[in-house]
């Protein structure tokens, strides 16, 4: 999929979104993360630094992503958010259960 990439380090996968994630790619991206995450890794970072919209499906992608993750032990933080993205993730209450840190580095600290 093309507006995401990743990168694996120490056990932990790193997966940086860029672009949207609506209802035209929703499923074709929570599929890239899905199929990306291998058996040693102990968590994915994901970068959303460079995601200009995000709609109530690439919400549900996300939070798809969070429960696969919490089923197998794995953690699971975004980080680098806009302000128009923090917002809707505030505004939808997906703040509250899923871990946002300001950048890379506090969400690595967040693990």
């Amino acid at each position: 999929m093309k507006n995401v990439s990743f990168e694996r380090a120490d056990g932990v996968l790193f997966a940086s979104v860029t672009g949207r994630i609506d209802g035209s790619n929703s499923h074709d991206f929570a599929a890239a993360v899905a199929n990306s995450i291998e058996d040693g890794d102990t968590a994915l970072i994901m970068d959303m630094k460079d995601l200009t919209y995000i709609s109530s499906a690439g919400l549900r992608a996300v939070l798809v992503t969070e429960k696969n993750l919490r089923r197998r032990g794995s953690g699971f933080v975004i980080c680098s958010l806009s302000g128009q993205i923090k917002e809707i993730f505030r505004v939808s209450g997906f703040d509250k259960v899923i871990r946002i840190g300001r950048n890379r580095e506090d969400a690595a600290a967040a693990l």
